[in-house]
């Protein structure tokens, strides 16, 4: 356990008039966004550098966290190997135990040093049990975690946060065969290094990028922060895109984004779908898959329009998971078949992407 006398106090206040008090081992530095849960035990680096918790402030279910550290900066192939994008992209780290002492064979740093490098603030010593039991209750909520002065609370339902976590402009990766245009709305680096195993050009395209008279093998629409209904333009865009036949790829946000521009409807959740213990059953089968998940969102399965079908539907709370299209190769899932951090049962859905694609090419 760590010593509490060493480590400066900080408040944690949630809209509904809550204060905790915690100590901070991050940067002392106030952060506003909604408070969110995760159920995984591992991968810290990977979900605080997943653009899709910008604006949002993470708490951690596992009691104990730090213990193996963070990996060193290195890049291969223009991404960085051990993260999931360039940056730490939640607005704050909220934990029970925050252990200083940290052992690994890929760890350069602690977890502390990387929090204060990054400005992003971290809390432990906290109740995060209560905590999750309140947003399980009463859902997610906006929080806010000071120092000195007091900040206004921050709504990133209410911003267009796509806009803000996506290039400004295209980004090729790799020289291979299939060409594919991937839209980014906050996309994580393991979907490019998945993609690129299958002898693909990625051509990584900001998010109201219009495909029209480009030329491409296949799309991929990525995951993102945020209320899906702020990309209007990516959904406009996607409408036009499905009159053609080329084959078509969503995850998590992507899916929504699918969906909408297919003319579902999607909802806000009470607490959403984070962790790596999500059971998804396929539809139509008995298989169930354990999978990856990081969202607020879901499709609402009722507005799932003619031509389109639910192929995937989350076992917990029967939200939908994934939608196809009946006879055209368009479909999405709501959970993250890359993983990182997280179980790759569901990794199949990358090889079902790409014999579309070659299916695709042999017919034109």
């Amino acid at each position: 356990m760590n010593n509490p006398t060493t480590f400066r106090t900080a408040r944690l206040i949630l809209e509904d008039g809550s204060l905790l008090e915690g100590f901070s081992f991050g940067a002392e530095k106030a952060s506003a966004g909604e408070i969110v849960f995760s159920t995984a035990m591992t991968g810290y680096p990977e979900s605080l550098t997943d653009p899709s918790y910008a604006g949002q402030i993470l708490v951690l279910t596992y009691p104990s966290v730090g213990n193996y550290g963070v990996p060193d900066d290195r890049i291969e192939n223009g991404l960085h190997t051990s993260f999931e994008s360039d940056r730490i992209h939640a607005a704050g780290l909220l934990i029970a135990d925050y252990s200083e002492r940290f052992n690994h064979w890929n760890a350069g740093r602690s977890l502390s040093e990387w929090l204060v490098a990054q400005g992003v603030p971290g809390l432990f010593g906290l109740d995060t049990r209560m905590l999750t039991k309140k947003i399980r209750q009463y859902g997610t909520m906006l929080a806010k975690i000071e120092f000195d002065d007091e900040i206004d609370f921050f709504n990133p339902s209410k911003t267009n946060l796509v806009a803000s976590v996506s290039c400004r402009q295209p980004v090729v990766y790799g020289n291979g065969q299939h060409r594919i245009l991937l839209v980014d709305c906050g996309v994580k680096s393991n979907i490019i290094r998945y993609l690129l195993r299958y002898n693909t050009t990625v051509v990584r395209v900001p998010w109201d990028f219009d495909p029209a008279g480009e030329i491409y093998d296949g799309l991929f629409i990525s995951n993102g922060p945020g209320d899906p209904v702020m990309c209007e333009a990516t959904i406009n865009n996607l409408r036009k895109t499905l009159n053609d036949d080329r084959p078509i790829f969503g995850i998590c946000l992507g899916h929504q984004l699918l969906s909408l521009a297919a003319g579902a409807s999607t909802e806000k959740l009470l607490f959403g779908h984070r962790g790596h213990n999500q059971p998804v059953l396929e539809a139509g089968t008995n298989k169930a898959w354990l999978t990856s998940q990081n969202h607020g969102y879901a499709v609402v399965s009722d507005s799932i329009p003619e031509l389109w079908m639910p192929s995937f539907i989350n076992l917990n709370d029967n939200s939908n998971e994934g939608i196809k299209h009946i006879a055209r190769p368009f479909f999405s899932t709501q959970f993250h078949p890359e993983a990182a951090g997280g179980p790759t049962d569901t990794s199949f859905m990358f090889d079902r992407f790409i014999e579309a694609i070659k299916v695709w090419k042999q017919k034109n």
